[in-house]
């Protein structure tokens, strides 16, 4: 396997799961965030969040005033239809 050709390349075939610790269920959301003590206002992060944790990495972020917006996954990538 070539690990420096691989770096930044997409893997296409390659399920989107969850960011939640030790979840490898197939993400169906998009979670929106910066801390604004390190990030420029309009620099995104993104965690990716399955049907079952959405709530909770949303509440996560929010009680550390990092959630910005939270966003369907697109079909491309993997979300639900």
């Amino acid at each position: 396997m070539d690990l420096l050709g691989s770096l930044g390349q997409p893997q296409a075939s390659a399920e989107v799961q969850c960011s939640r610790k030790g979840c490898r269920n197939r993400a169906e959301h998009q979670l929106l965030w910066n801390n604004p003590k390190i990030h420029t206002p309009e620099r995104r992060k993104i965690w990716l969040a399955c049907p079952e944790h959405l709530e909770w990495l949303e509440s996560y972020l929010k009680e550390r005033l990092l959630h910005r917006e939270t966003l369907p996954l697109p079909e491309a990538t993997g979300g639900a239809k």
